[in-house]
Parts: C-alpha cells; structure tokens; sequence
C-alpha cells in the first residue's frame, strides 16, 4: 500500500526575500525583486535586470572555508536546506539518518563557477586551474554538499531537466517516500545563473524581457504586452515526510503532496507545444494520482515565465484540462514577482502552494495591466486575494520540452 506524504518544512532564499516570513509578505503585498544586475556589468548585455537575491547570508550554515569551496548555487542549497529542517522541526539528533534522502533539481549548476576557471585558464593557463573546479561546478553537488552537511545517509538524486528540474525532484522524492523508500526527503530545487555568459545566452536567444528602465514591472505573465522572462536566483528546499512519519513525532502540516504528472512534449528545443499538449499530460497525470476530479482543484500557481508563447500555450493546456471549470479557478503566476528561477522555480512554487493551502491567501500576478484575448482566465490580477484552497497545483514546464506537474491538498 502507497504511503501518503505531507509537507513540514519549508526553506526559502527568493529575490523578494529570505525565510518564510519575508518571502510570503512580499509575495502577498505584490512586491517585486526585480532590479538592475549587481554581480557583474550588465551595459553590453541587452538584457540588464535580474531577480537577485540580496539578503543571503551563508554564516548561520556554513564556515568560511566550506563556502569557498562550493559555487554560490551549492551554498543556496545547504542554507535552504538548513531553514527547512529547521522550520520542521527535524531533530537529525535521533532521526533515523539511513532513512533521510535529498533529491534536489538545478538546470545549470555551478556555472558561475565555470565562468571564473574558464577565465583562469585562459589567462593563466591549466595548471592554474583549481583542483576543485569539476567538484564545484557539477550539477549534483547541491544535493550532494546538503547530505554532507546535514550526515544524510538515504537516496541522493539530482534532477535536471531545465525549468521542471526541482519539480521533478519533488515528485521523485514523493515516489520515494509513497513507496517506502525513506521516511523523510529534502527536496526542492537551487540555481545561482545571474553570470555573464548564462545572461549573455538568454539575451541572444531574444527569451528574456528587454523593460530594463523599469525592472518591477518588467515581469508580466498573461499580459498582452509581455516580452520574456526574467531571469532569477534563488532556492527552495521542502521536508517532505510519509504521513506515519510525521504524525509519529507531532510535526506541524503545511499540506499533503498527492499527486504528480510527467511528460514530454516531444515538440522542440526551446518552444512549448502551441497546443499544450504536453503540459495537458503532466496536470492530468498528478489529477488521476491524486484519484480526485478536476473540478476540485482550485488553485493553479502557473508556470507562465511572461513569454508571449509560453503563457499562451499553458492558459490551453489549463483549458484542454478543465474544460468549463477552468473559468472558475483561480491561476496565478508568482514569477512577476520573483522572476525565474530557472531549476529552482518548481520548488519556490510547490512551497507557494502548500502556503496557499495553508494560509488561505492567494498571491497575485502584479503587472496586469493590458488584457490578452488568448490568457482570459481569472488571473488573481494585481492584488491578492483571500480563498478557502483545498487543492492547487503547481506547473513546471523546461527547454527539451519537460514538464511537471504537481498537486497538493488540505490536510
């Protein structure tokens, strides 16, 4: 018999704040974390705004000499996974440590890490290249440098399948735990690309948003006047636990993970299936999971970057889905607010979720100003709103055409 999982900590470090308590009111008072680039001069790129984040501090998780050694996406991935322990209340003291894994998802890894020794190489040569240039820059090193830091024995995974990276990582994990394989997972997802050349390919693929003179509203899913995504950094790191698990030591419940739907839309490199076919697939794959029906889904955070296919392609994904109770849910993007981040994206959302659920809040899609004739669902447009959500789910859709697709309920 398939175990039930449910949500008990939550890790955040987002452009518009880090811990919980800051990132929910931003989120909730519709507050943007898009500015101008500080990690390095963005004059040439044509592209000059990002969703840093800005607060980070690494000194509560992690030494000197440990940060050092890991590239900044590594160092997001053992802080957030140090706040959602934390926020759990997971005593690692006497938890059964064999029995705790990390599946964590980045789409780009360290490569602000590959930027710097390409340098070095380059104007010093290779024998100045550091011996833990590889170590640093590999994807995996995320969830890997977390089970380090925190002696976390059970399955170690790294997802990485562009921006469906860290829900697929929750959904594996969900597997994981729903068919005995650990009694706690750490998961979510971790990327740091505000770098040169990671900037620098966007700009030139014409992806992301060129509303550089002003950065908050620069991000505007659903609108008729969207021009790309923004891209951001950032990471976000759930407990999930079997519902035995958890109840066994009292744990406080965000939410119960249900449900979880993968596909592929088979179509091409960059651009999402006109039809939504594919991402179609992925939500009525996590419904039929849950064994619940469409119409008592109430809540969809959407994948929706602000890129005038993509948005369009999700909002008839989401009507192929529900039919006429699309028109009835409500479909918000929180990417207006903190950008993209990328492989961490899914991860920042699937937290979103389980505080909607929690909290009864939905937070908006700011930046709606000019209606789209093709995106003429009840948006959450602007303001935030309070609503009795039973259950949401969350999109993730990526370059190759991966998507994910992840349904979370009431406890």
């Amino acid at each position: 018999m398939q175990k039930r999982v449910v949500i008990t900590g939550l890790g955040i470090i987002s452009p518009v704040g880090t811990g919980l308590e800051k990132f929910w009111s931003s989120l909730t008072g519709g507050i943007s974390g898009i500015r101008r680039v500080t990690r390095f001069d963005p004059t040439n790129h044509s592209t000059k705004i990002a969703g840093e984040v800005v607060d980070f501090e690494h000194t509560k998780y992690l030494d000197k000499k440990e940060a050092r050694r890991m590239d900044r996406f590594t160092q997001f991935a053992v802080a957030a996974a140090g706040m959602a322990i934390e926020d759990a209340g997971l005593n690692l003291e006497v938890a059964d440590r064999n029995r705790i894994g990390v599946i964590l998802g980045s789409g780009i890894g360290g490569i602000e890490t590959l930027e710097e020794q390409a340098r070095v190489l380059s104007q010093k040569g290779p024998g100045r290249v550091s011996p833990i240039f590889v170590p640093m820059m590999i994807a995996n090193m995320g969830a890997a440098q977390v089970a380090i830091s925190y002696h976390l024995f059970g399955p170690n995974v790294t997802s990485v399948s562009a921006c469906a990276s860290s829900s697929n990582a929750l959904g594996d994990a969900f597997r994981m735990l729903q068919w005995g394989y650990a009694d706690v997972m750490i998961s979510g997802g971790t990327e740091a690309p505000i770098t040169p050349l990671a900037m620098a390919g966007f700009c030139s693929m014409k992806a992301m948003s060129t509303c550089n003179d002003e950065p908050e509203k620069a991000s505007r899913p659903f609108d008729a006047k969207r021009d790309g995504f923004i891209s951001s950094e950032g990471s976000a790191v759930l407990v999930l636990e079997t519902l035995e698990h958890a109840l066994s030591r009292g744990a406080r419940i965000y939410a119960e993970i249900a449900g979880y739907g993968s596909s592929c839309d088979a179509y091409h490199i960059t651009a999402p299936d006109p039809e939504g076919r594919g991402a179609t697939s992925a939500m009525l794959g996590a419904i039929r999971d849950a064994g619940i029906k469409p119409e008592e889904v109430d809540y969809i955070n959407a994948h929706a970057t602000s890129t005038p296919i993509g948005d369009k392609a999700e909002i008839k994904a989401i009507k192929n889905v529900f039919g006429s109770h699309a028109y009835k849910l409500a479909v918000s993007s929180t990417k207006s607010m903190t950008g993209h981040l990328l492989g961490a994206a899914g991860g920042l959302e699937a937290a979103v979720c389980a505080m909607v659920i929690n909290h009864g809040v939905i937070p908006p899609t700011i930046n709606y100003e000019y209606p789209d004739e093709d995106c003429d669902l009840d948006i959450v447009p602007n303001i935030a709103r309070d609503a009795n959500v039973g259950v949401a789910i969350s999109n993730s859709f990526g370059f190759g055409g991966h998507n994910a697709s992840l349904l979370f309920k009431r406890y």
